[in-house]
């Protein structure tokens, strides 16, 4: 377990449900990885590069929910500026499993 935090720690954290409107292959990256072009409704359109190669190709990934943290620094990867960090768990063979809602949310929804 990580190092416990407090609920203003938290808050601090802007968790947004948003649709991939556009999805590239990332040859530049070190590890395998796409770049995403997430919309956020109101919030607006974010880029993201995501290492989801292994169980997502393009088309599974176009129109599809993500959840995202939008509240991030821009981060510089290869050549492209990440500016959200698409949210995933680890499976047991060390694959990104995507997080997403059971039902279709309206973009830009917080996460609560």
């Amino acid at each position: 377990m990580k190092e416990e935090i407090n609920f203003e720690d938290f808050l601090k954290i802007d968790m947004r449900v948003g649709t991939i409107i556009e999805v590239n292959d990332f040859p530049k990256a070190r590890k395998p990885a796409y770049q995403l072009t997430i919309d956020f409704g109101g919030l607006g359109i974010k880029k993201s590069s995501a290492q989801i190669t292994d169980l997502y190709t393009k088309d599974d990934l176009q129109n599809r929910q993500v959840t995202a943290i939008v509240n991030f620094k821009p981060r510089q990867i290869a050549n492209f500026m990440s500016e959200c960090l698409v949210l995933g768990i680890y499976n047991e063979e060390g694959n990104v499993v995507l997080l997403k809602a059971s039902e279709h949310i309206k973009n830009g929804e917080q996460v609560s």
